[in-house]
């Protein structure tokens, strides 16, 4: 009986989490639990090593660099500006305004990957332009979330930071990898929009001319003012990492410095604006540290006590083939987001499910950007849905949540629509890795 220990700490860990306990404390409990009967006191001495390891790992030093850059690009007035840059070129365009928001989105999470701010900011800039002009509420419901949850899937990703050192893969090689699925699923995104209000108009009508329209040349002086520093800030943090020039730390460190410089540059750094956003930095690194704390406890008793041994033995008394055997990874994973958050799937599947991947011959780097697309997807698969909390604290009342969770399900299909073409055409992941890696 003791040999199946391992696998009675998912069941004590998630029936904890829906008894409301919190989830780093959940994982910590368990781990202590099971670590004592599995180990005895010499538990305390693994647990010594995992925190030394997690503390020393110096990967993780870009997440609150991260964050700092999507709370100062908060600060900063970015999102007027770069609506404007965009809406502009895209106004006369059926569906305009969702594109525009779609494309800004794409921009923040290219900016710094924080998903919740930017939601929260497209949110509160878009909603009442497009309620304006009558567009469907499920359909600026769904932009919104699925914009807004962007920062997963395009780089860079704080998401990643965490995956990278818990996989044993190099972070820079994920985000290599995530760059062609990610901007496949944006574009699904604009193209679905563009196309829907085509065939449906009331969806999303294109705005009129109207006096005072700006020509093109000022169009080209909007665009050079307000789209080109936060362009160059992207160039700055991503260019450096896929070019090999910087670490996603060192790169992390090149975005906060720059996004400090973009309030700065637009007129909107204030001492009492650092300051709150040091604060909130510090509040996210040490919610996201100390949910890695107890991941780390969780899954280092979980292997040590034999867990990943046992599974593989179980697996291979079932006679998966490989491919049933990734089916049914991709599938728990799906499930898991109807409950859990981003943070506690990583930190739970991410380490048992990759060995079990690799000992199947697959590309772990693949199966990597396939476990991203599950967890955007779970952004917005109710009850959790995260996408959907983060819309309800900034839209108006007439936006009910019945018009959120109609809006979700096209974009939810898209998602799908993206996981298959990874499965199918795996170089969508590879190819850039590769490239990267014969230019080294």
């Amino acid at each position: 009986m003791s040999d199946y220990l391992p696998f009675f700490m998912l069941p004590l860990a998630f029936t904890l989490m829906f008894l409301g306990v919190q989830v780093a404390f959940a994982m910590m409990l368990t781990a202590a639990a099971f670590g004592l009967a599995i180990f005895g006191p010499n538990v305390i001495h693994q647990f010594v090593e995992k925190i030394d390891d997690l503390s020393s790992n110096f990967v993780f030093a870009a997440v609150p660099l991260f964050v700092f850059m999507g709370a100062m690009l908060e600060k900063s007035g970015i999102a007027d500006r770069l609506f404007e840059a965009i809406h502009i070129w895209t106004r006369r365009l059926p569906g305009g305004l969702a594109i525009a928001t779609v494309l800004m989105c794409i921009v923040f999470a290219a900016s710094s990957g924080v998903i919740g701010a930017t939601e929260s900011v497209v949110g509160l800039l878009t909603i009442p332009i497009m309620l304006r002009y009558g567009y469907n509420k499920s359909l600026i419901s769904g932009t919104i979330c699925a914009g807004g949850s962007l920062g997963t899937i395009i780089p860079p990703s704080v998401v990643v930071v965490v995956m990278g050192p818990l996989a044993n893969l190099s972070v820079g090689d994920l985000m290599y990898g995530m760059v062609l699925p990610g901007f496949l699923m944006a574009g699904l995104y604009l193209v679905y929009i563009f196309v829907l209000c085509i065939v449906k108009p009331e969806m999303g009508r294109r705005i009129p001319p109207e006096p005072g329209d700006p020509t093109f040349m000022q169009k080209i002086a909007i665009t050079t003012r307000n789209l080109v520093p936060p362009l160059g800030m992207i160039v700055a943090v991503l260019g450096s990492i896929l070019l090999g020039l910087a670490s996603p730390t060192e790169a992390a460190a090149i975005g906060a410095l720059c996004s400090v410089g973009l309030t700065v540059l637009y007129g909107r750094f204030t001492w009492p604006g650092l300051y709150e956003s040091l604060l909130k930095t510090l509040r996210v690194t040490a919610m996201i540290m100390f949910v890695l704390l107890g991941g780390t406890l969780f899954t280092g008793v979980f292997i040590g006590g034999g867990g990943i041994n046992l599974a593989s033995s179980m697996i291979t008394h079932l006679d998966l083939s490989p491919w049933a055997l990734l089916g049914m990874m991709l599938f728990i994973l799906f499930i898991a987001g109807f409950f859990l958050d981003w943070i506690s799937i990583v930190l739970i599947f991410l380490p048992i499910f990759t060995p079990l991947v690799t000992a199947a011959g697959f590309d772990p780097v693949w199966f990597c950007i396939l476990f991203l697309i599950m967890i955007q997807t779970s952004y917005l698969t109710p009850p959790m849905a995260p996408a959907i909390f983060y819309l309800r604290a900034v839209a108006p009342p007439e936006i009910t949540m019945r018009h959120m969770y109609w809006g979700m399900i096209p974009f939810i299909a898209l998602q799908v629509i993206t996981l298959a073409c990874t499965l199918m055409w795996p170089q969508l992941v590879t190819w850039l890795p590769s490239v990267a890696m014969q230019m080294r």
